[in-house]
């Protein structure tokens, strides 16, 4: 099946629902600049054979091939919602059939050598020593490859309830009938969702420049990754020199692991947020219906065909509401002190560097297609909505409290700025903190601390929990 979603560069001072899902993938016509992507290959159902290319139906031959690997699909025993193994396959021939150019040993020495030095910028403009244990280049096989625990994480709740929905649509009559079979329609839902979301992380992989670019701490901790292909192929399109614009990558990545190596309590916070969020997203049974309806497992084409994207809706209640504003805050958080933290640091150093602020701040905003392809099919945008603000008030405070006080409010989840304080940035970094309370206080369980922190919700009524 092939997808293509128009996208359109986001104007400089839009706001953007970053986090909303997309209930319709293929979206309306954007207007000028608008370009189309193909986003999903030819593949039915992901399976491919050598060379990446569909089976011909009319060949016997690739057709018993292609059966083959559909039977031994069905018959595999199951270890969770989705078919990861398939996924990872599916990415593979995806990326296989596009390409995925080795890392040379000149682009490993520029990425080592552009991460030491965005090190050296960022110790005057952090109170944290580096945050990078290793430094790495990675081809998009293998940024995959390992980010894909993270993946799991985030992606097996959401994937179980659409494998549940797949399983009520059997009628409570006819259950009992199929017995041993029904562990058919939980491998074959699982099957569908881990073959399609292959396919996103595969596109997904051709368009990040490093570990830290989509704002979640997917790789390892400590492991600064950058993926050169990327990074020529975005500098290409910004028509800047390919060092300069690897040089900034590799700022953002450099902040980004001093961010979360030394602020022990935010990688969890980051993805139980979204956890949480993702906990109130409901499953489109008419959505699965349809396109369940649509499968013939003898025909290549029906499997073709396919297309899970949409089934997921955001529950409208108080608690999915406030989740969602969590988590959009968190995630304007971390992207807008990395901006602000990159920009003080590159300063005079980089010739274009307020084009390449300005374009990375449109990129985060709008998004690429393989997000918005990924959002339709986990029902989640991972795009900081309120990115320009937080960059406003992480500069006030830093000309208010410094930058040790400016870094010290990631001492706890409740000493942060809330949503309403983006509206009055000056107010919040004005405001009096007594830093000597943080000594006494446990920052390791954050969210159910015996003491309430300094700053959190005992000492400013008019916040909410934020924990």
């Amino acid at each position: 099946m092939r997808q293509s979603v128009p996208i359109t560069a986001a104007a400089a001072g839009s706001t953007t629902d970053g986090l909303r899902p997309q209930r319709n993938a293929s979206g309306g016509d954007l207007g000028r600049g608008t370009r189309t992507v193909d986003l999903v290959p030819d593949i039915p159902f992901g399976f491919a054979l050598p060379g990446g290319q569909p089976p011909d139906p009319n060949d016997p031959a690739q057709m018993q091939q292609f059966m083959s690997q559909l039977q031994h699909l069905l018959s595999a025993p199951g270890s969770g919602p989705v078919n990861w193994d398939l996924a990872r396959q599916v990415a593979a021939s995806q990326l296989a059939a596009a390409g995925d150019p080795a890392v040379s040993p000149f682009e490993r020495n520029a990425v080592e050598e552009a991460l030491r030095i965005a090190d050296l910028w960022l110790e005057p403009a952090t109170s944290w020593p580096s945050g990078i244990r290793t430094s790495v280049a990675w081809n998009r096989n293998e940024w995959i490859y390992k980010t894909l625990d993270v993946w799991r994480k985030l992606c097996d709740p959401v994937a179980s309830r659409m494998v549940g929905a797949m399983g009520d649509l059997v009628p409570p009559e006819a259950r009992a009938q199929l017995g041993p079979m029904q562990s058919m329609v939980a491998t074959l839902g699982g099957a569908l969702f881990g073959g399609q979301l292959g396919q996103a992380l595969g596109s997904l992989a051709a368009e990040v420049l490093s570990a830290g670019d989509i704002g979640l701490p997917l790789g390892p901790a400590g492991t600064a990754a950058l993926i050169p292909a990327n990074i020529r192929e975005y500098g290409e399109g910004l028509e800047l020199p390919e060092d300069e614009v690897r040089l900034y990558v590799a700022l953002r990545e450099a902040a980004h692991q001093r961010l979360f190596q030394h602020v022990p309590w935010l990688r969890g916070h980051v993805l139980t947020a979204v956890e949480n969020y993702a906990a109130g997203i409901r499953v489109n049974r008419e959505a699965i219906e349809e396109a369940m309806g649509r499968v013939d497992p003898t025909d290549p084409e029906s499997m073709q065909a396919i297309a899970l994207e949409g089934i997921f809706t955001p529950e409208d209640t108080p608690a999915q509401k406030a989740s969602l504003a969590r988590l959009e805050t968190v995630l304007a958080l971390v992207e807008g002190w990395v901006c602000h933290v990159v920009d003080t640091a590159a300063g005079d150093r980089l010739p274009n560097v307020v084009r390449l602020g300005e374009a990375f701040r449109r990129r985060r905003a709008a998004g690429g297609p393989a997000e918005q392809t990924f959002a339709a099919l986990v029902g989640l945008e991972l795009r900081p909505r309120r990115l320009r603000e937080a960059s406003v008030l992480w500069a006030a405070l830093t000309e208010h409290r410094g930058i040790a006080g400016r870094d010290a409010v990631w001492g706890h989840p409740d000493l942060l700025p809330s949503d309403e304080d983006f509206a009055d940035p000056e107010a919040f970094a004005a405001a009096q903190l007594d830093l000597s309370e943080l000594d006494s206080f446990d920052f390791t369980a954050p969210g159910g601390p015996e003491e309430q922190a300094p700053g959190g919700p005992t000492d400013r009524p008019d916040d909410t929990d934020k924990s």
